[in-house]
């Protein structure tokens, strides 16, 4: 069972990027965090690997009322969204699914509900 949601562009990496930060701040989310898998690897291990990011996303009012309904909410955030490059050139867009990620904690779900809806506008916006 895939624990995100996924869209596959034809756009090129970088401009996949952008795209995913423009939709992201047009869903009130910014980027917190930014993990440059591809060089992170290439430092630490000497492996070459494809481009890939990891952004962490942040609502900070659906982060506010999640905290304030349980503090160990803050383990799920910032939002994780992947973007990677294909072999053949395009990008893949993963989103994680907030709903999923809550497992066991169901005083989250109307927050992670609105969240997951937010992440899925975001996936449909990017071409």
């Amino acid at each position: 069972m895939p624990v995100g949601m996924k869209r596959e562009l034809r756009a090129p990496y970088e401009q996949a990027l952008d795209k995913v930060v423009a939709a992201l701040k047009v869903e009130g989310f910014g980027v917190l965090t930014e993990v440059d898998v591809k060089q992170t690897l290439k430092n630490k291990i000497d492996v070459d690997f494809r481009r890939y990011k990891i952004l962490g996303a942040c609502n900070p009012p659906l982060a506010h009322e999640a905290l304030t309904l349980d503090l160990d909410a803050g383990l799920m955030m910032p939002c994780n969204v992947v973007v990677h490059e294909t072999d053949a050139g395009t990008s893949v867009v993963t989103a994680m699914d907030p709903v999923k990620a809550i497992a066991g904690q169901p005083q989250l779900l109307p927050v992670a509900e609105r969240v997951r809806e937010k992440l899925a506008r975001v996936l449909a916006s990017l071409e």
